[in-house]
């Protein structure tokens, strides 16, 4: 397939979706910029494969508007709105070729044979599937399967892709190589991609920039790196990447920095939340790589002194659990696989914690 010229943006306005007593989406809007891969992710329920079945036209908006390059699509059906769907099971039919599968939306468009044998072709050679096309899907294993449902719907050169949690029925590794390719292929096509996952690992290595929702809603929307750094929630905060969480107390603050009491420690972080007044309760965020073992009572040990209580060995890091007296466990992350050895079970440790990159939200 030659790469795409021209690439178009996706907007959805005010949008909301109830199903019955039960509110899908709730005022959600968003802008899909040209050539962009943006991901909708969050947990099950949250709204994100309902969002991405209005802009397929699949329901329909209780209120609000999607527009596909500034054009509404309200009233189109989904075959004529020039999306590429890829499903999460693939859809395909098993009656058919490979070919004929790929080929599929094609023929509904009345495409001459001959023009539908040369896309096809091209489509294939682009998923690294060109051998296959007599095949029939009960045939290729499910990496290949999901090669055939990309081909499928970029075959018809649409103006967006849409892809609702692709990868959830191949293994590990496989899932890894495929989201290289499809971040590759899109990439050269240069195609506007709306991509749903529960997958936050998945989401932050492909995407452009995600969409995090939460009870029908977007709760932040920004690049990868943004999301990671600099959560808008404590539910961002949480539902990216791994984190340690405690309540604490405001005990101080001045324009950039607040005084929390946490347990019997004091401790001066940046506000990275504007309602926090002093006496309210909030919650305290900080990563696990962002956390180092010290010798016990050392000065550096700013969150105190624990017991190592459990290793759990990842490969290339370990992450050890302390267990302080008051009840709390910290989760540190430490690089290497040294840490089994160098911090036995039950040892005395200081933990330090960058508080440059601690996060502190209202308690909810």
């Amino acid at each position: 397939m030659t790469q795409t010229t021209e690439s178009f943006s996706v907007s959805v306005a005010n949008v909301r979706k109830a199903y019955g007593t039960t509110t899908a989406l709730d005022d959600v809007s968003l802008t899909v910029q040209a050539g962009e891969f943006l991901t909708l992710l969050g947990p099950s329920g949250c709204g994100k494969t309902t969002l991405l079945n209005l802009i397929a036209g699949f329901v329909q908006p209780d209120q609000g508007s999607i527009c596909i390059d500034g054009e509404s699509v309200n009233e189109l059906p989904p075959y004529r709105r020039s999306i590429g769907m890829v499903f999460q099971h693939y859809a395909l039919f098993p009656h058919m070729s490979v070919a004929d599968n790929v080929g599929f939306g094609l023929k509904m468009h009345q495409v001459p044979k001959s023009e539908i044998a040369v896309r096809v072709k091209a489509a294939l050679e682009m998923v690294r599937l060109g051998q296959l096309g007599e095949r029939r899907p009960r045939e290729l294993s499910g990496g290949q399967q999901q090669r055939i449902a990309l081909a499928r719907a970029l075959v018809i050169n649409p103006k967006v892709v849409l892809l609702d949690e692709p990868f959830s029925a191949i293994d590990k590794n496989l899932r890894a190589e495929m989201q290289v390719e499809l971040k590759q292929i899109q990439q050269r096509l240069g195609i506007t991609t709306i991509f749903v996952t529960h997958d936050q690992s998945e989401a932050l290595s492909l995407s452009d920039r995600i969409a995090v929702m939460s009870n029908g809603q977007i709760e932040q929307l920004s690049a990868p790196a943004d999301l990671y750094r600099h959560p808008a929630s404590s539910f961002v905060a949480s539902f990216i990447g791994d984190i340690n969480r405690f309540p604490c107390v405001i005990k101080a603050r001045t324009e950039t920095t607040c005084t929390v009491a946490m347990a019997d420690t004091l401790l001066t972080l940046p506000i990275t939340h504007p309602a926090l007044s002093i006496g309210a309760a909030a919650l305290l965020f900080i990563r696990p790589e962002e956390l180092t073992l010290v010798p016990s009572h050392s000065d550096a040990a700013n969150l105190g002194t624990g017991q190592v209580d459990t290793h759990v060995y990842q490969g290339t890091h370990v992450d050890v659990y302390v267990r302080f007296a008051d009840a709390r466990v910290l989760r540190v992350r430490h690089p290497g696989w040294q840490a089994t050895s160098l911090f036995a079970l039950g040892q005395a440790v200081g933990v330090q914690a960058n508080l440059q990159q601690a996060f502190i939200f209202p308690a909810r």
